[in-house]
């Protein structure tokens, strides 16, 4: 409760806030505006989000890498805000006329500004703000929950902002990267674990290329990716069209949409409390034990959804995420700085985790697709939820647990003396 009265843990909420509040209100509103406004097909919609997911396969190893060798320096978090402000002035000027021009290098060159600040900058966002917290003794989870929040209040005031006017979405982008600006610009961290030698002398060691192979060498690096290709892959695959498949057990579709959003908010707002309980949780079983946790429940959730389809249970399924999804984010970062060299987490976070999900869900989207449309939802859903437990089974087995490997850097460091 401390934590509270310190302006630095509001300034870290702060930051998640605003971020997420911007990625809410994108990629929840995104699809709407390409197809009301901008008058696009699903195939050139389609285009878009996948020259955002393809710029991010780019730009996360490197994102990761530079990040990792900047420390608790904000330059790259700064170049992330920069391409936040311009979200409006790009999409009210830029973007229409790009399509107008061509539609396949307008839909690829709006997918890759927005990826610079949201699927590929979110890796910054999360890997910069995790270290920090850590260097300032919060619980990452702590500070998390606004990212929650920031998701409720989107759902809430977003769709009220896009029926006035669509293009109020991506200017009130701008207007909390302006926030986030001036948040990040008042942020002061230094590393404050210094009670001993090591700690001080891991800070300064620099990362050399030696560093970065060790984590390919590491077997539980490998596992991780295995892991979260079964939990944050499929989860974001499953809930692609959860939503359709909700809405089809209403007589009346709009009446669904309805039902589902108020579920939605509920989910998230759930969510945040949980981000609060969590991490005593997973420091008492550890981080390893808490992904295959929520590894277990996305199983439950797919499954039963594929066998208890009242509209009741089918709400049941979709708030059970408001768990899942604090034990996999708080998990990973902990499992991350747990068992990896700490001075490589943003590396490790954008490859073993954004690197792997994205991956996975090209693949695995077009899989589902194809599986929804030959044998309906629910035999694939019995399929998918099999796909997540050999998928968690695999990993599980390669990872090591934190409890049982210390961090690496303390290793290289003997090394090279």
């Amino acid at each position: 409760m401390s934590n509270l009265k310190q302006l630095k843990f509001w300034n870290f909420g702060g930051m998640y806030y605003f971020y997420f509040m911007i990625w809410a209100l994108i990629f929840a509103f995104l699809p709407f505006w390409l197809n009301k406004t901008a008058h696009l097909d699903t195939s050139v919609s389609g285009l878009v989000f996948s020259a955002m997911a393809v710029t991010a396969l780019i730009l996360e190893p490197l994102y990761g890498l530079i990040q990792d060798k900047l420390g608790l320096k904000k330059y790259l978090f700064g170049f992330v805000v920069l391409c936040l402000l311009f979200i409006g002035p790009f999409v009210q000027f830029a973007f229409i006329p790009l399509l107008q021009i061509n539609a396949v290098f307008g839909a690829i060159v709006g997918g890759a500004f927005l990826s610079l600040c949201l699927n590929g900058g979110v890796g910054v966002v999360e890997a910069y703000i995790e270290r920090s917290t850590r260097a300032s003794n919060y619980e990452y989870g702590h500070v998390r929950l606004f990212g929650s929040l920031a998701g409720g209040t989107a759902a809430f005031i977003g769709g009220i902002m896009f029926v006035r006017n669509p293009y109020s979405i991506f200017w009130a982008c701008t207007v909390s990267a302006i926030v986030l600006g001036v948040l990040l610009w008042a942020l002061r961290v230094k590393n404050e674990d210094t009670s001993s030698e090591d700690s001080k002398e891991n800070e300064e060691t620099p990362v050399t290329k030696e560093n970065i192979m060790n984590v390919f060498k590491n077997r539980s690096f490998w596992g991780f990716c295995i892991m979260m290709i079964g939990i944050a892959t499929m989860f974001d695959v499953f809930d692609q069209q959860f939503p359709n498949y909700f809405t089809s057990f209403f007589d009346d579709a709009s009446r669904g949409e309805l039902v589902f959003s108020r579920i939605a908010s509920i989910q998230v707002f759930i969510e945040a409390g949980f981000m609060v309980l969590t991490p005593w949780f997973i420091n008492k079983i550890g981080a390893k034990n808490g992904l295959i946790l929520a590894g277990i429940i996305l199983f439950i959730r797919i499954l039963g959804s594929a066998f208890f389809t009242e509209i009741w249970m089918l709400s049941l399924w979709r708030i059970l995420a408001s768990i899942e999804m604090p034990l996999m984010l708080i998990s990973i970062m902990k499992y991350i700085t747990g068992v990896f060299d700490v001075r490589l987490s943003a590396t490790v976070y954008m490859l073993g985790f954004n690197f792997a999900k994205q991956i996975g869900i090209t693949i695995f989207s077009y899989v589902m697709g194809s599986l929804y449309k030959t044998m309906g939802f629910q035999n694939s859903y019995v399929i998918m939820s099999l796909m997540v437990i050999v998928f968690v089974t695999i990993g599980a087995l390669i990872m090591k647990s934190e409890r049982h490997q210390q961090p690496s850097v303390n290793n290289n460091l003997v090394a090279s003396r």
